[in-house]
């Protein structure tokens, strides 16, 4: 899904669209690309203006639209995912720094002859730049680095040398001793060069009055917003590819590693998009740190996975994508260009793992108040805090807040917005939101489905805790393929008898009761033949086997159900519903705003393992750091944008489904690197409940392989997401 969410940044995003197919399709970029390299305003240009869109950011006292960094990164997105020609990225970068750098003479004098169509351009590395003075005015000479946009701006945003201090000023393309000298560019579509500056003479007021590093943070999140649109183009360009392409008498698309890389290219997509909107959305606040952690991470997560994506997808295309004929590799040019401008990745990952160290990014999940519903939330949290575990559960559970979108009585029939409210009262009371674990798919099916006098004996002992819940779902020959079961079910006198095997069942150990299915028709078909049955696991002829993990633990079970009689009472729905009963979750399901539990378990969290380093071990972590926390930033805003979808009362399963998959991977992937920090430490003292030290880093890392297996291995959600989402045929049998 796009950057935007909702009505306004899909119009905005269609009105760009419409403009894209209309004035610059790629044909009529592909004849222009002379024109381009020498800076010529291209003829679009002026409907851009008149469109207000190099205006939408900047301030209705000066013009502008006064909308912000979030609603320019939703256009600049959709200007990389039709690559637009011409100065709309430098123009926005230098107006954008202006408006928030600028002195009040500058912002007064330049941004509205932005918002009337002048053009401009931003430099971001000094290159020779040295600038001497100050009070009344600078002195700049030297020659810059490459600048997108030099050749054809009206207004240059660029920086200086002044000792060790980096200078960033505003001068007229037409200014006396100003020099622009055209080079070739990697994008075809736009102009680059220096600006060579010969003792130009700069006033006060357009000596800009940003801190080392704020220019590149704005610049770099434009950027990332265009790369996202790049990428999105290619990604949805191979996909069609792959969908009509035949080999072998199919479509390659519809061959299983085919398949995996267009959902690992969906995947990469829908994290690069969130992290960017996160940095959009952090500029628009008030908070310089938060913009400016948030504008690293996105730079780190986005610049190079875009410039790998547009790759990916070109060779998914074959021989076709590595012709000059084939528009894949003008995005790819361009996203190669934005790389290249927009500083080093290791400098950026190196920044982004500093600012991990001492600043925790927030978000605001977006949510009207309800002052009075918040109010008898934290009453009721503060009460329960003053009892003893047992008493705070049982009171949490009757005042219906251990699973609130559940109807009443049971819950508060919470919407989206109630449950953020509810999760917020409890972190800021610093209680933790009880949960019934497995009986978060159970309840569910027993208040669909289930009778009143399930519900009446079950629901509510579980909500207080006084009934845990274990899940009798896989079996040895049905893990992925569930509907392949062999476990029976037969009517007997009273109920039914079952017979099967179950495996991997986390909590049967210790669990009351279990959620099971069983095969009660065999002549059905195989999905149609399924029963969902209650099963009491202190029954005779249920046997539970501890299986030892990797990491040394039996957290999970292998359970024999070896003639065990079920109550008609304890079916739930009507016989051969079971596959039904078993998907079924309510409308109103559980939201969480939690972060991405790159720490909990045995696993550290990275940030206080670097803390503790050395400091040169720490210094040189810091980069592997960044790419860590970044990641970790990314999906905990994918995570963020699938509420505010449920908030907008929109559907997030592509968010949600993109998510579930690359969380086990990130998760896995940090419990390597922390691994890696403990060095040799790490290769002793792993067994055990309380490990601690390099052991505990160790069997942290061993005991991943739930994570990648757990709900469905990575490949078969591979499939699930490129059949069901993408639209990928199946492989024929």
């Amino acid at each position: 899904m796009p950057i935007g969410i909702g009505p306004d940044h899909d119009a905005l995003a269609e009105t760009l669209a419409r403009l894209a197919a209309r004035e610059t399709p790629v044909d009529r970029t592909r004849a222009r690309f002379d024109a381009l390299g020498r800076g010529e305003r291209p003829d679009h240009w002026d409907r851009l203006v008149d469109m207000g869109i190099p205006s939408l950011h900047i301030a209705e006292e000066y013009d502008g639209a006064g909308a912000g960094l979030l609603e320019l990164a939703v256009a600049l997105e959709q200007s990389g995912y039709g690559l637009i020609p011409g100065p709309l990225l430098p123009t926005v970068t230098a107006s954008t720094v202006i408006q928030a750098h600028g002195t009040d003479a500058a912002r007064k004098h330049l941004l509205p002859r932005f918002a009337a169509g002048a053009t401009g351009a931003c430099g971001l590395e000094p290159g020779t730049v040295t600038v001497e003075g100050d009070g009344d005015e600078i002195t700049a000479s030297g020659i810059t680095a490459p600048v997108l946009g030099a050749l054809g701006a009206d207004l240059l945003v660029l920086a200086g040398q002044c000792g060790e201090t980096p200078v960033w000023f505003v001068v007229p393309a037409d200014a006396a001793g100003v020099e622009r000298i055209a080079e070739e560019g990697v994008d075809l579509t736009r102009d680059i060069g220096r600006v060579r500056l010969s003792e130009v003479r700069v006033p006060a007021d357009h000596v800009l009055g940003a801190l080392p590093g704020e220019v590149a943070s704005l610049a770099v999140v434009l950027q990332c917003a265009e790369a996202v649109g790049l990428a999105r183009w290619a990604q949805e360009t191979s996909l069609a590819y792959a969908k009509i392409r035949e080999q072998f008498g199919r479509p390659i698309g519809s061959f299983q590693a085919i398949k995996h890389k267009c959902a690992q290219l969906f995947i990469r997509v829908e994290v690069m998009t969130s992290v960017v909107w996160d940095a959009a959305t952090a500029a628009d606040g008030a908070d310089r740190e938060q913009a400016a952690l948030a504008a690293a991470r996105a730079a780190t997560a986005c610049r190079r996975e875009a410039v790998d994506v547009v790759l990916d997808c070109l060779t998914l295309l074959g021989g076709i994508g590595n012709t000059w004929e084939h528009d894949i590799h003008l995005y790819w040019r361009r996203a190669v260009s934005l790389l290249a401008l927009g500083g080093s990745q290791d400098e950026w990952a190196r920044t982004a793992g500093e600012m991990a160290l001492s600043i925790e990014r927030h978000a605001e999940p977006g949510v009207e108040d309800r002052p009075d519903f918040r109010a008898r939330v934290a009453a009721t949290i503060a009460e329960a805090a003053t009892l003893d575990p047992a008493a705070a559960r049982v009171l949490l559970a009757d005042r219906g807040l251990v699973a609130p979108h559940y109807p009443e009585p049971y819950g508060l029939a919470a919407d989206t917005a109630g449950q953020i409210i509810i999760a917020e009262e409890f972190a800021r009371a610093g209680v933790p939101q009880p949960t019934t674990v497995i009986g978060e798919w159970a309840l569910p099916s027993i208040l669909q489905y289930g009778t009143a006098e399930q519900m009446e004996r079950l629901v509510v002992p579980t909500l207080r805790g006084e009934i845990v819940w274990c899940q009798l779902f896989s079996e040895p020959g049905a893990g992925s393929d569930l509907a392949s079961l062999t476990t029976s079910a037969t009517a007997v006198d009273g109920g039914w008898r079952i017979d099967g095997s179950k495996v991997w069942n986390s909590k049967a150990h210790e669990a009351h009761w279990g959620i099971c299915l069983a095969r009660t028709d065999r002549q059905a078909p195989k999905h149609r033949g399924i029963s969902f049955f209650l099963v009491d696991m202190s029954a005779p002829g249920v046997d539970v086997r501890p299986l030892r993990e990797a990491n040394g633990d039996s957290m999970f079970n292998e359970v024999i159900l070896d003639g065990v009689f079920v109550p008609d009472a304890d079916l739930v729905g009507a016989p051969g519903e079971g596959w039904k009963v078993a998907r079924t979750t309510l409308a109103n399901e559980r939201v969480a705003m939690g972060t991405t539990p790159v720490a909990g378990g045995h696993r550290f969290d990275p940030i206080a393992v670097a803390r503790e380093l050395d400091p040169q071990r720490r210094q040189e972590a810091l980069p592997a750091l960044g790419r860590i926390t970044s990641t970790t930033g990314a999906l905990d805003a994918l995570a963020h944008r699938t509420v505010l979808k449920r908030l907008s009362g929109l559907d997030p399963g592509v968010e949600a489904s993109a998510l579930k998959a690359a969380s086990a991977r990130h998760i896995t992937d940090a419990a390597a690197q922390v691994l890696e920090w403990f060095g040799s430490e790490a290769a002793v003292g792993s067994l055990g409940a309380d490990v601690s030290g390099g052991g505990r880093a160790a069997k942290a890392y061993l005991s991943t392989p739930s994570l990648l297996i757990g709900g469905g291995t990575l490949e078969i959600q591979l499939n699930v997401i490129s059949e069901q989402i993408l639209g990928l045929p199946r492989e024929p049998r």
